[in-house]
């Protein structure tokens, strides 16, 4: 009941939003943008209201070993709701921003970004507080909607994405440089439910545009982040699926006790050049108990191509990329076929080490999408995955996604 009063609530706001542009002396323009936008005459104020829908399948494949050492799949195919989600956001007179969004899949309701900030601060930039992305993976940081794959890379698994606390984050030599710094309660330590407190995080990370040339659409992004994270729980543990959100989680642990603290390390790369990208990282996991360390690692590189000639959009270093735009939409008066992208993808992840036997695995996964308008996709995931001495596995996932 909680759930639904909340969904009415945001339908109520926006519905009255709109209804008063009804009003010839409002002075707000309402406008859609791949969104709904509404902006004060004097720029003062602009705020955004929108969402997104995923919807996914998948066909689950394990030979005979896999079987022996992990059991039999429950289901060789299902369906879910990956991501239901609405947002409304906006700027303030040019000095205040803030974000409310909240999130309907599986049985549940979550809050994802949940934020105010300042920003054109002197020497400091932005300082966001609240529910937002930690300052670490690019994997991370890229918005669900604009991901080349379905799911990330297993770098994903090592901590959570978001994370309540303080962000410090600006750009410098005109936006070529970036940093960001914050500290958060450690209210997930194991990328499981959300708890109110355990412990600290803190994290940093810098970026760098070697290359720059924007209307050629070449870049070269690098960039390195560090974590500390320090659970009160003095727990910490690693579990990771083959790529795919339908399938088991192979990899694993176990939770690690008597835990003084984690520092996880990243290095991250992306490059565009036309209709090519790459995105690549590697991060490093030294988990550090009182008579241990252990040391957990991933790495993944990724490619890709569109057929009919696009370019994806790098938007920023706390941003990552930005959606793709076909230059002739599916259909309509131009007859345009939408755009098409091809991508391979190769990760390996190694959760061990001395006494801790969480396996080893490797994926290479392939990528169809179809992007028939700016706001819309299909995507065709095919991954096969090598569980090291434990056997195989082989996943078709589709998805429909629609941003509003």
């Amino acid at each position: 009941m909680p759930h639904k009063r909340l969904l009415i609530s945001i339908l109520i706001l926006f519905c009255s939003v709109v209804s008063a542009q009804e009003d010839s002396g409002n002075p707000f323009t309402f406008k859609w943008k791949n969104g709904f936008k509404l902006t004060s005459q004097d720029n003062q104020i602009a705020l955004k209201f929108g969402g997104r829908i995923m919807v996914d399948h998948a066909y689950l494949f394990q030979n005979d070993e896999l079987n022996d050492s992990f059991g039999p799949l429950i289901s060789k195919s299902g369906t879910e709701i990956r991501r239901a989600r609405l947002y409304f956001s906006g700027d303030i007179y040019k000095n205040t921003f803030f974000k409310f969004q909240v999130g309907f899949a599986g049985d549940h309701v979550s809050l994802k970004d949940v934020y105010i900030g300042f920003k054109n601060i002197p020497i400091v930039g932005k300082v966001t507080v609240g529910h937002f992305k930690e300052p670490f993976r690019l994997s991370a940081i890229n918005s669900s909607k604009y991901t080349t794959f379905l799911e990330p890379a297993q770098n994903i698994d090592f901590a959570q994405v978001r994370n309540n606390g303080i962000l410090l984050s600006n750009n410098f030599l005109n936006r070529r440089l970036s940093a960001q710094f914050g500290v958060f309660r450690n209210a997930d330590n194991n990328s499981k439910d959300i708890l109110a407190d355990d412990g600290y995080v803190i994290g940093g990370r810098v970026t760098g545009l070697v290359i720059n040339e924007e209307e050629k659409n070449h870049l070269l992004h690098l960039g390195a982040a560090y974590s500390y994270r320090n659970p009160e729980s003095k727990e910490y543990s690693v579990a990771a699926r083959p790529g795919v959100h339908l399938a088991p989680k192979y990899l694993a642990t176990g939770s690690i006790e008597n835990l003084d603290y984690v520092g996880l390390t990243n290095f991250e790369s992306a490059y565009l050049y036309g209709a090519f990208s790459f995105q690549g990282e590697y991060l490093s996991a030294s988990v550090n108990t009182y008579s241990n360390t252990y040391k957990f690692s991933n790495y993944y590189g990724e490619f890709s191509y569109f057929l009919t000639g696009e370019s994806k959009k790098f938007k920023g270093s706390y941003s990552g990329f930005d959606g793709v735009t076909p230059n002739k939409n599916f259909g309509g008066n131009g007859k345009g076929t939408g755009a098409w992208e091809v991508a391979l993808r190769y990760s390996e992840t190694d959760l061990t080490d001395k006494s801790v036997l969480g396996g080893n695995q490797k994926d290479i996964a392939l990528a169809l999408n179809w992007y028939p308008n700016p706001v819309t996709r299909l995507m065709l995931n095919y991954v096969w995955a090598d569980v090291e001495g434990k056997g195989q596995g082989n996943y078709l996932q589709g998805r429909l996604q629609i941003e509003f």
